[in-house]
C-alpha cells in the first residue's frame, strides 16, 4: 500500500484501489467470483464496449457498496437487501461526479426496468440475481418504468446492468486493478475532507 500513498494517483483513486486489495477478495453474493473479479470484468466490458472514462469507472464501482458494509455475503438469502447501491452513492459523493455516481446508484432500479420492458431478461438472471430482484422490489409497475426511462443517466445506468449481468465468468482473464487507476484519476473530484 505505501506504494499507492508514494503514487501522484488522486486520493479518491488510493481509496479504491486499497478498499478493492483489503476487502475485494469476498464473495460476489452467490456467483463463482469475488467481488474484485466481478468489478474488473464489468469495467473491461465497459472499456470494451467504447464508453468513456465515468462509465468504465461507474462499471467498476457499481457494488463498492458490498465492501463498505459488514453483512454477510448471503444476507440476501436471508432476506436482506443490503441497499448498497444507495451506500455505494453516498461514499461516492465526496469522490466523483454524477456521470459516475447515477450509473451506479440507477443499476438496481435498471434491473427492474429490464425486468418489466424486456420479456427476455428476467429468464437470463442468474439465480442469486433473481433472489435479490424479489428482495429490491421486484420488475416494475407501468408507471414507474415510465419514470425511469425519462432520468438523465437511464442510458449509462442500463449499460452498466448489462456489464453487472455478464461479469460473473469464473477465472476470465481482465487487466488488473491498476489498469483503471488512470480511469478513476480521470474522474476524481477534489475530496474535501
Amino acid at each position: 500500500m505505501s506504494d499507492l500513498l508514494q503514487s501522484n494517483h488522486a486520493p479518491a483513486t488510493i481509496e479504491v484501489l486499497t478498499l478493492f486489495r483489503e476487502r475485494g477478495g469476498s464473495q460476489y453474493g452467490g456467483e463463482a467470483v469475488s467481488q474484485l473479479e466481478h468489478a474488473l470484468q464489468a469495467a473491461y466490458f465497459a472499456e470494451q464496449s467504447g464508453a468513456g472514462s465515468p462509465l468504465i469507472a461507474a462499471a467498476l464501482l457499481h457494488d463498492v457498496g458490498h465492501l463498505l458494509h459488514s453483512l454477510p455475503d448471503d444476507a440476501p438469502d436471508q432476506g436482506v437487501d443490503d441497499r448498497h447501491e444507495a451506500l455505494a452513492a453516498r461514499w461516492l459523493k465526496a469522490r466523483f461526479g454524477p456521470e459516475v455516481i447515477e450509473p451506479v446508484r440507477l443499476h438496481v432500479a435498471a434491473k427492474r426496468y429490464l425486468c418489466a420492458t424486456d420479456a427476455d431478461y428476467t429468464t437470463e438472471l442468474s439465480p442469486p440475481s433473481a433472489l435479490s430482484l424479489k428482495l429490491q422490489g421486484g420488475p416494475m409497475s407501468d408507471d414507474e418504468a415510465r419514470e425511469f426511462a425519462a432520468r438523465p443517466f437511464c442510458k449509462a445506468a442500463v449499460a452498466l446492468r448489462r456489464w453487472d449481468d455478464a461479469a460473473k465468468v469464473p477465472e476470465m482473464k481482465t487487466p488488473p486493478l491498476e489498469h483503471f487507476a488512470a480511469c478513476l484519476d480521470e474522474c476524481a473530484v477534489e475530496m474535501n475532507r
